[in-house]
């Protein structure tokens, strides 16, 4: 054993091997589907290589990994006045992603942290120039009104923005309650509104019903007997009811015509 490794032959030989070895491992990366590798040679920019397996110049050759999934940022809750005086505490979810590895890494130092500034920037700028009811009701255009302003301070350093969210308004205490009355008043409103149109309706409906029955008489005394009969179910000990003078008038031009002064009353 001690004459192998007296031999300058296999000591070269021994050290060579592991020379490539420590080589190969510091050359041979491998790199999964959503990973890019943005390779500076000798400071310069060479290339964008990945996914898979690339090869890099050990001291030569320096490599910075990037991420290209979508990545969900938290803008941390800004507060904001809205463009009619009302104070809000607002936060959001941003979506992006890194379109061009190359830019991501050249064109700024940490692309997430500046993404994460400019929504905020951009998160209050937006709701100072929204409505509190804008706010409230139509948030579709004030996500897509973020999107867009994001989207296109990001594009210079190749971000693209997929979707902002934002995910929670919190108002004063004294707006809840402001909010809550005018609610209430809104509600009453409808009600009135729509009991009035209730009690026009109804009243058209009587107004043709006593046009139908003022062309046939006759469906007067049958609505009266129909009233009657109500009545009666009602199991009442007393029932006052108007009898039209056109049921008793033939009676009482009877009696005029017999001569009799006082009819019968019934007793």
């Amino acid at each position: 054993m001690g004459n192998f490794f007296d031999n300058p032959t296999t000591t070269i030989i021994t050290a060579a091997i592991l020379f490539l070895i420590v080589f190969l491992r510091s050359a041979l990366r491998v790199l999964p589907e959503w990973e890019r590798a943005v390779v500076l040679r000798l400071g310069r920019f060479q290339a964008v290589k990945g996914p898979g397996l690339i090869i890099i110049i050990p001291i030569i050759d320096t490599a910075r990994v990037v991420d290209t999934r979508i990545v969900t940022m938290n803008v941390p809750r800004q507060e904001a006045i809205t463009k009619d005086n009302v104070s809000v505490s607002v936060d959001a979810v941003v979506l992006f992603k890194v379109m061009d590895p190359k830019d991501a890494v050249v064109q700024i130092t940490d692309y997430i942290q500046t993404a994460s500034l400019i929504a905020q920037t951009t998160l209050r700028s937006v709701i100072g120039q929204a409505e509190l009811d804008d706010l409230l009701a139509r948030r579709d255009k004030i996500n897509q009104q973020l999107q867009s302003i994001i989207d296109e301070q990001t594009e210079a350093f190749g971000v693209k923005v997929t979707s902002v969210e934002v995910r929670d308004v919190t108002l004063p205490e004294e707006m809840k309650r402001a909010l809550a009355r005018q609610a209430e008043s809104e509600r009453e409103r409808r009600a009135k509104i729509i009991a009035a149109e209730g009690e026009f309706q109804a009243a058209e409906k009587l107004v043709q019903a006593a046009s139908m029955i003022a062309q046939q008489p006759s469906a007067l005394q049958l609505r009266y007997l129909q009233t009657l009969t109500e009545i009666a179910t009602e199991r009442n000990s007393t029932v006052v009811f108007p009898i039209p003078m056109e049921l008793i008038r033939p009676l009482l031009d009877g009696y005029a015509q017999n001569g009799v002064a006082n009819p019968p009353s019934k007793t």
